[in-house]
C-alpha cells in the first residue's frame, strides 16, 4: 500500500506543480495574504473530488464526452482571457496599490474566481480524472485507494505550501515595481493558456 500511495503522490505532484492559471492565482493571493486558507482548501478539495472520481472510473465517461471537454475549453479560454486583461490593467493602475501591496478580492469574488480556475480548465479533468484515474487501474482494492489518497495528499501539500510559502517572497514584493512584473507574467501566462485552449478547438 505504501508503494501505491507513493506512486499516487509522485504522479499527482508532477501534474500539479507547474506554472498554470490556478497556481498563479494562489501565488498572488498568498503574496497579499488574502483568503489564503479557504482558497488553498478549495483547490485541494476540488482536486480530491476529481481524483476520487477518476479512481472510481469516471475518467472513461469524461474521455468519451468531447462535447463536455469542448464546453469547458471554450468557457476556460474566455475566462482566462478576461483574467489576463485584468492582470495587464493592474500593471497600468498604480493607484490600485497601497504601500506596495495590491488590494485583495472580496471573499465571494475570490472563491468564485478560484472555482472558475479549477473547473473551467479542461486540463484539470484530463490530468486528474482521466490520467490519474486510468493509471489507478494498475492497482486493486486497498492499493487503489492508497494510490488515490497519495495523489490527494500531494495536492493538499502543494497548494498550502504555495499559498503560505508565498509569504517568504514578501520582502521582494515590498515595491510596486515587483507587483507590476508579477502581473505582467500572470497576464502572459493566462493569455498563452487561453490561446492554447482556443487552438486546441480547431485541431
Amino acid at each position: 500500500m505504501l508503494s501505491a500511495a507513493l506512486s499516487g503522490f509522485a504522479l499527482g505532484a508532477s501534474l500539479i506543480i507547474a506554472i498554470g492559471a490556478q497556481n498563479a492565482f494562489i501565488l498572488r493571493q498568498g503574496l497579499i495574504h488574502s483568503h489564503v486558507f479557504i482558497l488553498c482548501l478549495i483547490c485541494a478539495l476540488s482536486d480530491a473530488l476529481l481524483i476520487a472520481a477518476g479512481v472510481a472510473g469516471v475518467g472513461t465517461i469524461v474521455a468519451q464526452s468531447p462535447t463536455l471537454i469542448r464546453f469547458v475549453t471554450v468557457g476556460g479560454a474566455v475566462f482566462l482571457a478576461t483574467y489576463a486583461f485584468m492582470a495587464f490593467r493592474r500593471v497600468w493602475r498604480p493607484t490600485a496599490m497601497a504601500a506596495g501591496t495590491p488590494e485583495g478580492l472580496p471573499l465571494k469574488t475570490a472563491v468564485a474566481t478560484c472555482l472558475a480556475f479549477t473547473f473551467l480548465n479542461p486540463h484539470v479533468y484530463l490530468d486528474t480524472v482521466v490520467l490519474l484515474g486510468s493509471l489507478s487501474a494498475a492497482f486493486e482494492g486497498s492499493e487503489r485507494a492508497a494510490y488515490g489518497a497519495g495523489a490527494v495528499v500531494s495536492s493538499f501539500v502543494w497548494f498550502f505550501a504555495l499559498g503560505y510559502g508565498a509569504r517568504l517572497l514578501a520582502p521582494l514584493f515590498a515595491r510596486p515595481a515587483a507587483w507590476r512584473i508579477l502581473d505582467v507574467l500572470i497576464g502572459l501566462v493566462m493569455s498563452l493558456l487561453s490561446i492554447g485552449l482556443m487552438v486546441s478547438l480547431v485541431k
